[in-house]
């Protein structure tokens, strides 16, 4: 075997088509793994082609480079994954997964904010310092265009009125003695 197959990563053709979508979008790698969740190494990974994305993450990067439905076939197959088995993922036939979360009431406080946003809308990394090392993510909101914009105005109004000075009780009006006593 010649040095040169030894050395091509198992899956370049995949990752360089990772990449090309990627770059068509304008999207550095970290705007793109923070909207699949994903660290940007991995990803990194991904488009050297020496690592195949998960079908998970796979079906992930499909959906948010949302490419033509043949160059989304072509990724599946490049993975070497069951063109059936993806197909099967939008079968409308297939039962829906219904999953059942605890909601979490805790507050969590942040001192950091990362926001990636791309043609299908924004994603905000919350995120806490600790100590020297990395910030630790705390939190992934998504949401669209049109929710951010919402959410912008309720925080301008909200941070509006906890600027304005509290209001004040009218004072009481004076008790008039001389109605309270007896007429003689």
């Amino acid at each position: 075997m010649s040095e040169s197959k030894r050395n091509t990563p198992p899956y370049k053709n995949l990752g360089f088509r990772l990449k090309r979508l990627r770059e068509s979008l304008n999207e550095s790698l970290v705007e793109v793994s923070g909207a699949v969740e994903i660290d940007p190494e991995i990803l990194t990974l991904f488009e050297r082609g020496e690592k195949r994305p998960s079908e998970d993450i796979l079906l992930l990067l499909i959906s948010h480079f949302d490419p033509q439905e043949e160059e989304a076939l072509r990724l599946w197959e490049l993975a070497g994954y069951d063109q059936n088995q993806m197909n099967n993922n939008d079968d409308a036939n297939a039962k829906p997964i219904v999953m059942l979360l605890q909601p979490d009431s805790r507050i969590m406080y942040s001192d950091m904010v990362n926001v990636v946003s791309s043609n299908q809308g924004l994603v905000m990394n919350f995120l806490q310092a600790q100590g020297e090392g990395r910030p630790t993510p705390i939190a992934r909101v998504g949401m669209s265009h049109q929710q951010a914009l919402r959410v912008f105005e309720a925080l301008g109004q909200t941070l509006q009125r906890a600027q304005l000075p509290p209001k004040s009780l009218p004072a009481p009006k004076p008790v008039n003695d001389s109605s309270d006593q007896p007429t003689v």
